[in-house]
């Protein structure tokens, strides 16, 4: 498809945790042609009952979850073109300087194919379990990509922040080139943070509200003084009206100005992985036509 990039949203929680559908969705991905693979992330999944405060998430202590950055060092080594992109790496609950550290090493060891993107979550219980502070994770998200860059592009960095200390150091080797840094979320806190620093932008929801966040993230670019030129917009595309409604929804988002979207294959009833390659395969066929 002309002027947008479409990728695959690896279908982690109806794969079962299973290490040989890594391989199969990773190879039909870079095979069919797609330009790259996306994953979610969690560490934990939490028991939802009984909490206060609630937990408002999808998902519980049933689903499985691959750390992504280990899933794509682990694909980069057997695939060659497919980029690799968190959906988003849940970063404030991490260590900045080690996310600095793994990320620089998989964008290294793939060749410049790593998309790193960020967002806040919604699992306090994940957050205590990381021995990280849930309130302050806006704050604390927003100047950890500064110190990202900054340990991605100078020689010795020493950094004083509200939440991370840098005395005189460096990450050795760093990446090659200026990793992307993208944000997702929901609601205007999100949308006025990416504007401030982020990459690009990673909308979920449905269709509609897709439009109308991008529509707002657009203007607080402008009212920021940033050009939506060069940033990023990615779409998540599921519909049950087949791949052909699939690739209609793809051209919309590209009319719309979006640079990116990505083919959501769960939530389709799919049992097997031969089912979720299946459809990847009746989606390529119609991006094609």
């Amino acid at each position: 498809m002309d002027e947008i990039k479409v990728g695959v949203v690896y279908p982690q929680i109806e794969l079962g945790g299973d290490p040989a559908a890594v391989k199969r969705i990773g190879r039909a991905t870079e095979d069919l042609g797609f330009d790259y693979l996306l994953a979610y992330d969690h560490v934990l999944g939490a028991v939802h009952e009984g909490r206060e405060p609630p937990l408002l998430g999808p998902y519980t202590e049933h689903d499985p979850f691959h750390d992504p950055l280990v899933m794509f060092a682990y694909l980069a080594g057997i695939t060659e073109r497919i980029g690799f992109a968190t959906g988003i790496l849940i970063l404030p609950q991490r260590q900045t300087v080690l996310v600095a550290r793994q990320a620089a090493d998989l964008d290294l060891f793939s060749g410049g194919r790593l998309r790193l993107g960020v967002g806040i979550g919604w699992n306090h219980v994940e957050y205590d379990a990381l021995g990280q502070d849930f309130s302050t994770r806006g704050r604390r998200e927003e100047e950890q990509i500064d110190l990202l860059r900054r340990l991605w592009s100078d020689d010795v960095v020493t950094f004083e922040g509200q939440f991370d200390r840098v005395d005189r150091a460096a990450l050795v080797p760093p990446p090659q080139r200026r990793i992307p840094i993208w944000l997702g979320g929901f609601g205007e806190a999100a949308f006025a943070r990416a504007a401030r620093v982020g990459d690009g932008f990673m909308f979920g929801g449905g269709t509609a509200q897709v439009f109308d966040s991008w529509k707002r993230v657009k203007e607080l670019l402008g009212e920021g003084g940033r050009s939506v030129e060069g940033f990023g917009a990615e779409s998540f595309v599921r519909t049950d009206k087949g791949p052909e409604a699939a690739v209609d929804r793809m051209h919309e988002w590209r009319d719309a100005g979006g640079t990116h979207a990505s083919v959501v294959t769960m939530g389709h009833g799919f049992t097997t992985v031969d089912e979720h390659v299946d459809y990847l395969v009746r989606v390529a066929t119609a991006l094609q036509r």
